[in-house]
């Protein structure tokens, strides 16, 4: 997936604009107004969604990371551009072992009418960690995605963990399952937070989703 010189410099200076915390929503009825285009974020606990959106905004404490995985339960809501251009959502991470059936449940009534419901949300952004590929799990929230006719876009993290090899074998064997599927972007980005790698690219992504 390529994007131009002028695609990638245009997100670098939408990101370094103005970016700030908007809400938290526990239910659907804490939702922002429908006033902007948004691009939500998908992920397993742990899969590194919120240090992926700090280093995206480069704000170190814009998305908090849990010390509990699987606790917080609900949408962060994040404006982009000053005036608004677009926004960024944060859903609850998914996949936790410890997590109580109930809070479970909540988690998949709350993202799964989010999901189907939300008209201004452009593209989700599916997480999956570069060093494990995708889970049963991740499946699942896929098929969901799927089913919302919801467009996403699967993004590998934590990609400067694995050797240059094994990276190259993850990405066709992820890209072969996106190309399966009827709502999956056939592109697939790998990032680094701590290195910075694919950002540039993901943020152009993130422009062409909500343009």
């Amino acid at each position: 997936m390529t994007f131009t010189d002028d695609q990638i410099e245009t997100a670098r200076k939408i990101f370094s604009g103005p970016i700030s915390f908007l809400k938290s929503a526990p239910d659907l009825k804490f939702l922002p107004d429908a006033s902007a285009n948004e691009v939500a974020f998908a992920g397993r606990s742990n899969v590194g969604k919120s240090s992926l959106i700090n280093a995206l905004t480069n704000r170190n404490g814009l998305a908090r990371t849990s010390n509990t995985p699987g606790r917080t339960q609900e949408l962060n809501f994040f404006d982009v551009g000053d005036p608004l251009k677009f926004r960024l959502v944060d859903m609850p991470g998914y996949g936790f072992a410890e997590a109580p059936k109930d809070v479970v449940k909540k988690w998949r009534f709350l993202v799964n009418d989010y999901l189907r419901g939300r008209q201004v949300l452009k593209r989700a952004l599916v997480l999956i960690d570069s060093r494990h590929g995708i889970k049963d799990v991740d499946q699942d929230v896929m098929d969901m995605l799927d089913a919302a006719a919801v467009s996403y876009r699967i993004v590998l993290t934590k990609a400067d963990k694995i050797k240059a090899s094994a990276l190259v074998e993850v990405m066709e064997r992820t890209a072969a399952e996106a190309r399966k599927r009827p709502a999956a972007h056939p592109g697939i980005i790998p990032t680094s937070s701590e290195k910075g790698m694919g950002l540039a690219e993901l943020r152009a992504a993130i422009l062409e989703a909500v343009a």
